[in-house]
């Protein structure tokens, strides 16, 4: 049997940790404040050639003035798909289409919408908290395989859980001051 390599499980836990932060990041970029931002359309996934593909691979997006978006697609066969995916995203977008180029104003933000995508942000933050803690859950489950094939003792085990724990508040500590910055964003009028 062989011995757990704790620093691995430590790297690749934080790695993990890391990544579903950057996800959150992405995430909330695809929310507006107000302005217009091509990363606003990057969450859009669109039903195109009988698979699912982000925007970004069947059109290019451009932000030719502040309260404007625009697709242009590079398929004429898909701009139907690519208009009903920006319509049926959780983003409150009515594209308009003119041949390739679907044309998205973005609407200033009433009060009621400002607090719909405060919530929004709140739920991709509670998933990444859910994906910490499921990552904490898998470390800690192959620690208690490690105790039971007796390549771990019980006081290593014990301190080296204590060390994912840390990981794991320190990771949602970011997540919840990432929601804290991007809800002042959504907020400020």
């Amino acid at each position: 049997m062989d011995k757990l390599d704790i620093t691995e499980v430590r790297r690749d836990a934080e790695r993990r940790m890391q990544g579903a932060l950057d996800v959150l990041a992405k995430e909330l970029g695809g929310l507006r404040a107000g302005r217009a931002s091509a990363s606003l359309l990057e969450p859009i996934v669109v039903e195109a050639y009988g698979s699912h593909m982000p925007l970004s691979q069947v059109g290019t997006v451009g932000v030719p003035e502040p309260r404007m978006l625009t697709v242009q697609v590079w398929d004429r066969s898909v701009v139907k798909a690519v208009e009903k995916a920006i319509r049926e995203s959780d983003l409150g977008l009515n594209p308009a289409v003119d041949g390739q180029l679907i044309r998205i104003p973005i609407p200033p933000l009433t009060q009621e919408r400002r607090t719909e995508l405060s919530k929004v942000a709140g739920k991709y933050a509670e998933e990444t908290r859910i994906a910490l803690r499921n990552i904490r859950r898998h470390v800690m489950d192959e620690f208690k395989r490690a105790e039971k094939e007796s390549t771990l003792s019980q006081d290593e085990h014990r301190d080296y859980a204590g060390e994912i724990q840390a990981l794991t508040d320190k990771y949602v500590k970011k997540v919840d001051e990432a929601l804290s910055r991007k809800e002042q964003e959504i907020m400020q009028v």
